[in-house]
């Protein structure tokens, strides 16, 4: 059975607990809270020498870390994650972007003003770009979302759980989404996927959805 190492309130973390609940994979799950240095330890640093969650062990002993990564491996041979040849290119097109585009911003932010203490006065000279950057990122996602429902292959995929986990708590880091509606449509829509679970969901209710 895998093991996922993960924080509750990491975007990154989330997708892959996200698409584990929705494929139904059974797994345990093992919180790591960065913040306390849980991740810095040399029993962690042994499994995943940069530090970061989450990270699964896919077998005794052998472990997978980056989110995106562990999105592919997870969703392999499904419908989350696309056979075609220009529909595969496609998730991975977006997949990429939300790696260089959305994460480094609305990602950061999310983490210093949702997550640290003081973390806004700590970064405030990196806000005005986090704010500026993010904004372009989602507009181009509302540009593409203004014509299309998901992001690649016509259906819901794991391009979509990527883009998701940040996009949808960037409210709570002063992104202000209303003038982003196709985006807001994509939330709801995303929310509403069989299977969905929530980034807080309790772990009793994450099991429940196994």
């Amino acid at each position: 059975m895998y093991t996922l190492y993960s924080m509750q309130r990491s975007g990154n973390s989330y997708k892959a607990r996200l698409v584990l609940a929705q494929l139904d994979i059974p797994h345990n799950r093992v919180e790591i809270d960065i913040l306390k240095g849980e991740s810095r330890t040399p029993d962690f640093l042994a499994k995943n020498p940069s530090g970061r969650v989450p990270l699964l062990e896919v077998a005794p002993g052998r472990y997978l870390a980056e989110s995106n990564a562990i999105l592919w491996y997870l969703a392999a041979g499904t419908q989350l994650a696309p056979d075609d040849k220009i529909e595969r290119a496609e998730a991975l097109q977006w997949m990429f972007f939300e790696q260089h585009s959305l994460e480094p911003n609305i990602g950061a932010a999310y983490f210093w003003l949702a997550l640290i203490r003081g973390g806004r006065e700590l970064q405030q000279h990196a806000i005005e770009d986090w704010m500026e950057q993010g904004h372009a990122a989602l507009g181009v996602m509302e540009k593409h979302l203004a014509a299309n429902d998901w992001f690649a292959a016509g259906r819901y995929t794991i391009a979509d759980i990527a883009l998701y986990a940040y996009t949808h708590v960037a409210g709570q880091c002063d992104f202000d989404l209303t003038p982003y509606p196709a985006v807001r449509a994509w939330l709801a829509r995303v929310g509403a996927q069989p299977g969905h679970v929530a980034m807080m969901a309790a772990p009793e209710a994450l099991d429940a959805a196994l």
